[in-house]
């Protein structure tokens, strides 16, 4: 079983090493990855006009008890 997490932010510069404002925002989470990229093309939408925003989809493996 899986969860989605869209993950990203504004990055310092073009190389996208690191954040310019702190932690990434955090998306999340959703039960499937339809759900997740319908979330990120959204906030991608939101911040078109910033070069430096970057989000991306993560997926988590959900380990569950026998």
């Amino acid at each position: 079983m899986e969860r989605f997490w869209v993950v990203g932010g504004e990055y310092s510069c073009l190389a996208f090493k690191a954040l310019k404002n702190g932690p990434p925002q955090v998306l999340g989470p959703f039960d499937s990855r339809d759900e997740a990229r319908a979330v990120w093309r959204r906030i991608s939408e939101e911040t078109r006009s910033c070069a430096t925003a970057r989000y991306a989809i993560a997926a988590e493996q959900l380990v569950l008890p026998n």
